[in-house]
């Protein structure tokens, strides 16, 4: 099993790519292709079409708007906030 700095429901900075420089929050992680789903803290901004046959989960197919995935190397665990005591 291969091992992240990251995890599920961290809170995470994008460093590269389409959402650079948006803070975000891991959903999943899909370590058989070494990326991240996240879930942007600004709104529904990375959604992606996907195209799908005619199934009996889908009976019309067509495009239908899914979670896109991120590569784990472009995104950076935000620190946590130092907990006052």
């Amino acid at each position: 099993m291969k091992k992240y700095h990251v995890k599920k429901d961290d809170k995470v900075i994008v460093n590269s790519g389409n959402f650079r420089g948006e803070n975000a929050t891991v959903v999943a992680v899909l370590s058989k292709n070494d990326r991240v789903v996240l879930k942007l803290d600004k709104g529904d901004a990375n959604l992606g079409k996907r195209t799908v046959k005619k199934s009996k989960a889908n009976p019309n197919g067509g495009m239908i708007e899914r979670a896109v995935s991120v590569h784990v190397s472009n995104v950076k665990k935000v620190a946590a906030e130092a907990k006052s005591e």
